[in-house]
């Protein structure tokens, strides 16, 4: 047999379904030729089958003599790093990669394509590290090599928005702005900057350009879903990854227990991580009617059991987040699909038809920021009532925080917290005496960048104080030690502060424009607490510092938390719940009527290309007096270069 005749023996054997056939093939051709110029090759395709059956110590023994046989053999070594890497041995998967590294001296595009590999697998496992500076360096590497990589954009603007290395779009030589913005993540949008108009165009061509077009055909007609139920039940279907020990499983897990079995039979389609014993995971498991795991489907078959289970209204509850099928919901495996509470803001797709808020989140003047019809509920946030807190309530001393000191705090992660934000903070520091806040702990970059920035403003760093992360019912009970919970802008707080006012800790935010700026506000109002949202920064400083000087106010605040924790919106479950089944009802109504809303993108490449060459931090656009004369005047001067067709939302047709 050749070593042809045996790579597709092999491949035959695997694709039957049979590697360990396909491994004993190898096995026994490289004991009896071992002379052979090719054996290096052969105990590589050896050493991925044996990776693949997670046969370790083989597949590293087979690598490792491939290498041995042929040092410039480069693909052993990126599937050997990944052999460390499921071991445990990071460090030794980094070594490897950079030994494969200082190999590529030769210019060529193969050498530049495996450079490029081993650079951004090692950004990942650094970035699973949690060593963000490291991270980037890799990324900014491969980037000057391939300056076309959106997913290395994607993560390099998220590493420096974690470690608050700000600016946080900082072009270089081979990287120019208009590349950086165009290719941040829709998350790491809404943390960027508040501009809603900006967010539609990014998400759009997100979705266009990282989702893109399906290769399997869409779901065209519904048959089981147009058919309906004998009994009148509408079929719901909640798609998430995140039924499990997560902040969205936090937030829904009171949901499917609640919905009226008269009016919807419940789905769940999971498509997560393996979840084990996960008690969060196992109460979804037992109060939806039906839960489907999906995560080892393929796109298409996953939408076609969706399909077949009859759902008329799927509810994305992932959007661009992580482990979202975005490209699953391309097929249109229901007539219905819904954007609601995964992601915090519009989708810009073409077949997502609504987005669930509320008055607060979008008022009717912003609904043209949005590609889905805007649907409002009460409040747009569920809670769990029925979260733990540990029993143990610390005391300030244990936490490192002064005793007897006004303590601001904000438990929103480093990559919410802005410059514009940070110097908010600080000026309130100044204007309060002995004040000290306190933040969740991210990064050691982090947190010297955030020291080192309030003391070149005059602010002692002692005054910064970092919470080690908890298990979320030690988290929770620590909540009460803070007498004012100060939030970011323009990516708020959301679960973290819906846990704040359950424990009774009133939160002051700053509502922009955006959607993620304005959920904490909505919360707020829900709870009864409307006086604490602002609008005008300036009017956030001067709060925060009149309340910090204020305490008996503060416990003020704290008293009416207490007495209508049980009976605010914020934390009727049953009401919000009842709400969402008359939306659901009103949604399959338009679709039976034929007036399903359709998502209008019209103009957006435009507005991106537009927005993309802009300083976005040089200026808070949050601050801007006329925001959509703004864009107006934008436009306009692109419109004079070349016409910009009329649109419904800013760029309107003269009356």
């Amino acid at each position: 047999m050749t070593v042809i005749e045996l790579i597709q023996a092999a491949e035959a054997l695997r694709l039957r379904g049979d590697p360990a056939a396909a491994a004993t093939l190898y096995e026994g051709f490289i004991a009896d030729q071992p002379d052979e110029p090719l054996i290096y090759a052969l105990q590589f395709n050896l050493g991925v089958l044996l990776t693949d059956a997670g046969a370790l110590d083989g597949a590293q023994a087979a690598l490792e003599q491939a290498i041995s046989l042929n040092p410039e053999f480069l693909p052993a070594y990126i599937n050997l790093g990944r052999v460390h890497e499921r071991r445990g041995r990071s460090d030794l998967a980094v070594t490897l990669w950079h030994r494969m590294n200082e190999r590529l001296s030769p210019v060529t595009g193969q050498a530049i394509t495996h450079k490029v590999m081993a650079l951004n697998q090692t950004a990942r496992v650094l970035e699973a590290a949690h060593q963000d500076e490291a991270c980037e360096t890799a990324l900014r590497q491969s980037l000057d090599l391939d300056p076309t990589q959106r997913e290395a954009v994607q993560h390099l603007i998220a590493a420096r928005q974690r470690q608050c290395a700000w600016p946080i779009v900082e072009p270089f030589e081979r990287v120019d702005r208009a590349r950086l913005l165009k290719g941040m993540s829709p998350l790491s949008a809404n943390a960027y900057t508040d501009d809603p108009l900006l967010q539609l165009a990014l998400n759009a061509h997100y979705s266009e350009t990282d989702v893109g077009l399906t290769e399997a055909e869409p779901v065209t007609r519904h048959f089981a879903a147009q058919q309906g139920r004998s009994d009148g039940r509408l079929r719901i279907g909640y798609l998430s990854s995140d039924l499990r020990e997560h902040a969205i499983g936090h937030l829904m897990y009171e949901v499917p227990g609640l919905h009226d079995r008269q009016k919807v039979e419940v789905f769940a389609y999971y498509c997560g991580i393996p979840a084990g014993n996960d008690p969060i995971h196992a109460h979804y498991r037992d109060t939806v009617d039906q839960f489907v795991d999906i995560s080892q489907m393929d796109d298409a078959t996953a939408a076609r059991r969706i399909a077949d289970d009859g759902i008329q209204i799927l509810i994305d509850v992932n959007g661009y987040t992580r482990d979202g099928r975005t490209k699953l919901l391309a097929l249109r495996p229901a007539p219905v699909i819904v954007n609601w509470l995964g992601f915090p803001g519009t989708l810009g797709s073409p077949y997502h038809h609504y987005i669930v808020a509320d008055d607060w989140i979008i008022p009717p003047d912003s609904e043209i920021y949005y590609s889905e019809a805007v649907m409002r509920l009460p409040c747009y946030q569920p809670n769990n009532r029925q979260r733990l807190v540990a029993d143990h309530r610390p005391t300030r001393v244990e936490m490192g925080l002064p005793e007897n000191a006004t303590v601001f705090c904000c438990f929103n992660g480093t990559h919410k917290i802005t410059r514009f934000t940070f110097e908010r903070w600080l000026d309130i520091l100044s204007r309060v005496p002995d004040s000290v806040l306190w933040l969740l702990s991210g990064s050691d970059t982090s947190h010297l960048r955030l020291k080192a920035y309030a003391q070149s403003r005059g602010i002692d760093p002692a005054r910064i104080v970092f919470a080690a992360k908890l298990p979320n019912p030690q988290h929770l009970a620590r909540y009460p030690l803070a007498d004012l919970f100060l939030d970011t802008t323009p990516y708020g707080a959301h679960t973290t502060c819906s846990d704040a006012l359950w424990m009774g800790v009133p939160v002051l935010t700053l509502s922009g424009r955006s959607f993620a700026s304005r959920v904490c506000g909505s919360l707020l109002h829900a709870a009864g607490l409307p006086e604490l949202v602002t609008t005008e920064a300036a009017d956030f400083v001067d709060l925060a510092v009149a309340l910090g000087r204020d305490r008996p106010r503060l416990n003020g605040f704290k008293t009416r938390l207490a007495a209508t924790r049980d009976t605010c919106t914020l934390f009727d479950m049953p009401r919000l719940v009842r709400h969402l089944e008359g939306l659901y009802a009103e949604m399959w109504q338009a679709c039976r009527d034929g007036t399903l809303p359709q998502p209008d993108l019209s103009n957006l490449d435009t507005l991106l290309d537009i927005a993309a060459t802009r300083d976005h931090e040089a200026h808070e656009t949050q601050t801007l007096d006329d925001y959509e004369n703004h864009w107006r005047q934008l436009i306009s001067q692109r419109h004079a270069r070349r016409p910009v067709p009329f649109d419904h939302r800013l760029w309107r047709a003269p009356q």
